[in-house]
């Protein structure tokens, strides 16, 4: 699961005229709704959070004045979106139904969001994040970090190595990953490639990270033809054609997260479907290609523009890799395209998350009303494959690789439903 990307930005203490590095976001606007608000230093912000603070007064007063508590108006999403969700058993033409928000939107291509299905439960034995009980998915460890850590962090043998470390975690990404690709076929609807993850991640005595996270209502993301990514499994039909990528992502017992995706080829898809997808798989490769102790992370976004554009493609700009382990989303944050302004030089024990998502039309992208499906701004198809990775005194390893591929080899086969 990708997070938004805003390196090189202002900061946001006045007179300052520094660009913002890092993930050194206010966990107080965040907390209360407002748009997140960067800063370039901890000391940057310490320095300026007594007059900084003024705003959250405003949003406490604003918000109390229109009878509403202070917490996210705007900010976070309902779960699930509109308040609305549809019993399995509904008559298939309420299933389809368009959402409320959807009736008069303006989408950019012919994919249609239907209704979805109730929040699958999770024991309570099954060890949860902390976000995933909070009534807006707010992860607080993950804020905190935010706002009080520039540094990336380095994982030990033992935290690696432990028989519920992160490389056990990684490893059950990836067979719940292989379970859902094989679930995929013409005519399954995307809620059903939700269930199976689902049931997958309880077998396995992991919490599927996606769910709750920010209030984000199902257990992966899917996302077809022309969503880049944080795709609503619902109860739409999977089409002869289409593509389909799953993002899943699963903690484990030893409380540490693994995250990777793969876009899937359904049925008889068209060339410029063969195209993209493929584009996006060598993209990968050839970025992890570059992971070793001592390449600059914004290194990694020069290759894949390079093999994008010699494909015909291009390389979204609003969301990016990142550093992942006890929490979902960290340092570093990894952008994916040319000439960006990331920090930091990759180091023996880091682990992080390189996702690329390539388009067959313009970077650009919105969001749906649902506020989560990212689509591309004209309505062309898009394709993404992720791994987690650790870097090693020898360069890289892929904590979610294949069986048997510690290097990525395409394989259409793998990837034709």
């Amino acid at each position: 699961m990708s997070t938004p990307s805003f390196i090189g930005g202002e900061c946001a203490s006045p007179n300052c005229t520094e660009t913002v590095t890092s993930k050194l976001a206010c966990p107080k606007c965040m907390k209360l709704g407002l748009p997140a608000t960067y800063f370039c230093s901890q000391k940057c912000f310490v320095a300026n959070y007594n007059s900084h603070k003024s705003i959250h007064n405003l949003a406490k007063q604003i918000l109390e004045a229109n009878g509403a508590s202070a917490t996210p108006a705007g900010g976070h999403r309902k779960t699930p979106p509109d308040g609305i969700i549809c019993d399995p058993n509904a008559p298939i033409e309420t299933k389809l139904a368009l959402p409320p928000w959807a009736k008069n939107y303006n989408f950019t291509g012919s994919l249609r969001p239907t209704q979805i299905s109730p929040r699958r439960p999770v024991p309570p034995h099954i060890k949860k994040p902390d976000y995933a009980n909070h009534t807006q998915g707010v992860s607080e460890s993950e804020q905190y970090d935010r706002a009080t850590n520039n540094s990336i962090r380095t994982y030990s043998s033992k935290e690696l190595d432990g028989e519920f470390g992160l490389r056990h975690a990684c490893a059950m990404g990836r067979e719940v990953l292989d379970i859902a690709g094989k679930a995929l076929r013409v005519g399954v609807t995307t809620d059903e490639v939700d269930r199976v993850v689902h049931e997958a991640c309880m077998e396995r005595d992991c919490y599927p990270s996606p769910l709750n996270y920010y209030n984000f209502p199902k257990s992966v993301c899917t996302s077809v033809n022309e969503v880049i990514c944080h795709g609503i499994p619902d109860y739409r039909e999977v089409q002869d054609g289409d593509i389909v990528n799953i993002d899943v992502t699963v903690y484990n017992k030893g409380g540490y997260h693994g995250d990777l995706n793969e876009t899937f080829l359904v049925g008889n898809v068209g060339e410029d479907g063969e195209r993209v997808v493929k584009t996006a798989f060598d993209c990968l490769s050839n970025a992890l290609s570059m992971v070793k102790p001592g390449t600059l992370y914004r290194e990694l976004g020069t290759k894949i523009h390079k093999t994008a554009v010699a494909n015909g493609c291009a390389v979204n700009k609003t969301y990016c890799g990142h550093g992942i382990g006890s929490l979902f989303h960290t340092a570093p944050n990894i952008p994916h395209y040319h000439k960006n302004k990331a920090k930091g030089v990759m180091k023996v024990g880091h682990v992080f998350t390189v996702e690329p998502m390539i388009n067959l039309g313009v970077h650009g992208d919105t969001t749906w009303g649902d506020k989560w499906t990212a689509v591309t701004g004209d309505g062309k198809w898009t394709a993404q494959f992720e791994h987690t990775v650790l870097v090693t005194e020898k360069g890289c390893e892929i904590l979610t690789q294949r069986e048997n591929e510690p290097v990525m080899c395409w394989n259409r086969d793998l990837l034709a439903r």
